[in-house]
């Protein structure tokens, strides 16, 4: 026996909080199976075996999706890309980590058990990591369609704990993880929210109570017919021509005649021609979006016909640069994008298919159908050297890859042309591919990225194809690209 008393006073660990916090877990699991809500037994069951496997947020993203509006659009994108890094966290770290057994069945009414039982470990829980993300990633991208969703994602994730498959820690861990994994979705993709165009510089403009004063030409090729009823409920004194595709041009030089405020409706190319009348005519242009990508809109900051109105009844707007080219006797201007080589192939390709299998797969047909094509790249001499090109592309301002998310103007009045271009090659599939992973690289073997305020391509062969804003022509020799500064007034809700 040791002479010395040992006075050391154990210091308690860790077990005893452990087995509190298991023992309060297992009451609540005991207390919840002791419960019978009303209509419980009925509904519970079935809503968690329609989360399985992710199916009902498929469902309800397919139900957002199809009310075409682009921020339901987007927010379904973002619940399923949510839930998709939340399922493959789950999946290869949370049930490999902790290997926490099923609840005992015993407490829970034979009703509400599942006929098909879980054979994975319990923590944490799948179901509810799932149904919070989605749900928290559709609510960052539009709050209000994230208030429809959040009762139905709560449902799912106390279903698990009412039909015996989990305990409660379970779900709240589970519950944590989703809503986690929507975040680190916004922190590689921002919302739009995020990303809101600088309000300058402000441009004065008329106020249109109810839209006296505007004229607003839809383009009927574009699918327009709801967002016109709406404007038109919205703004019953405007007046508004709806025209088939090719008589937009004519029909715009009308209203431009008789309007204090130019109003358009389509795609970019159909904005591309009213932006053109509107800086002839010195109006203001309102700008509601019908088309199928909308670049210049959605920039803007203009994604619906609210957000229209509230402008034009406001008085509210900037003024936006505007790009102008110069081919020989060919002029013009462009609001987005122009560009030489492949990509003005690929956009007439993908519009000789698109009426026969739809836009998309014909976008994808026409890009396999360009670049396996044998051709040699264009030829132009730049800043004084002849230099082989696949591509040219030059931009109304100058565009930002946000993480993984597609490039975007942040600014469109900086008074840059944001100009890229793919060197030749013996691989322009490669070098295409390249680029676009790269973003906006300033120097590399393959391609390159310059701001500047004019650029003049010489040595350009007559019959060259060019695209504009996704209009397609040919050039007539030396092509020089210039920018208007604020040139143009537009219609946008500023904040405040």
């Amino acid at each position: 026996m040791s002479p010395y008393l040992d006075l050391t006073v154990p210091t308690p660990g860790p077990r005893p909080v452990r087995d509190g916090f298991l023992r309060l877990d297992h009451r609540l699991f005991e207390a919840v199976a002791a419960r019978h809500w009303p209509g419980g037994d009925q509904v519970l069951p079935r809503l968690s075996r329609s989360a399985n496997h992710g199916v009902l947020w498929f469902a309800a993203a397919a139900g957002l999706a199809a009310s075409r509006t682009p921020r339901a659009r987007r927010a379904a994108a973002r619940g399923l890309a949510s839930l998709t890094l939340a399922s493959l966290t789950i999946n290869t770290l949370g049930k490999r980590t902790v290997r926490r057994p099923r609840p005992v069945l015993d407490p829970v009414p034979l009703v509400r058990q599942l006929k098909r039982q879980p054979i994975t470990t319990s923590f944490p829980s799948g179901h509810a990591a799932s149904a919070a993300a989605f749900a928290t990633g559709v609510a960052l991208e539009s709050p209000a369609w994230g208030t429809a969703i959040a009762p139905l994602a709560a449902a799912v994730a106390v279903s698990r704990v009412y039909t015996g498959v989990h305990f409660p820690s379970d779900v709240l861990a589970g519950a944590a993880l989703g809503a986690g994994a929507a975040f680190a979705v916004r922190g590689l993709v921002p919302t739009r929210a995020q990303l809101v165009p600088p309000a300058r510089p402000r441009a004065e403009l008329p106020a249109l109570p109810e839209g006296d004063g505007l004229v607003m030409v839809a383009n009927t090729g574009s699918g327009t017919a709801d967002r016109v009823r709406a404007l038109c409920d919205a703004l019953p004194r405007a007046e508004v021509v709806e025209c088939e595709p090719a008589e937009v041009p004519a029909e715009l030089e009308k209203a431009a005649s008789r309007a204090r405020v130019l109003g358009v409706c389509g795609g970019d190319g159909t904005v591309n021609t009213a932006a053109a009348v509107a800086l002839r005519h010195r109006l203001p242009l309102a700008v509601l979006p019908g088309g199928t990508l909308n670049h210049f809109a959605y920039d803007l900051g203009v994604e619906d016909v609210r957000t229209l109105c509230r402008a034009l009844e406001q008085g509210e707007g900037v003024r936006v640069d505007v790009g102008r080219f110069v081919s020989g006797g060919l002029e013009g201007v462009f609001l987005n994008t122009f560009s030489l080589g492949v990509y003005p192939e690929l956009v007439r390709e993908r519009e000789r298919w698109s009426p026969r299998i739809g836009g998309w797969p014909a976008g994808v047909l026409a890009a396999v159908r360009v670049l396996r094509a044998d051709r040699h790249p264009l030829e132009a001499r730049v800043g004084g050297r002849r230099r082989p090109l696949w591509m040219l592309f030059a931009g109304n301002g100058t565009y930002h890859r946000m993480g993984l998310a597609p490039g975007r103007r942040l600014d469109l009045a900086d008074g840059q042309l944001d100009v890229r271009v793919v060197h030749g090659g013996r691989r322009p599939a490669l070098r295409l591919l390249s680029a676009a992973l790269a973003g906006p690289l300033t120097r590399s073997p393959a391609h390159a990225a310059v701001q500047v305020g004019r650029l003049r391509l010489t040595g350009i062969a007559p019959g060259t194809l060019l695209a504009y804003d996704g209009e397609i022509t040919e050039t007539e020799g030396d092509v020089t690209l210039e920018k208007l500064p604020e040139a143009l007034p537009v219609y946008r809700p500023l904040p405040g």
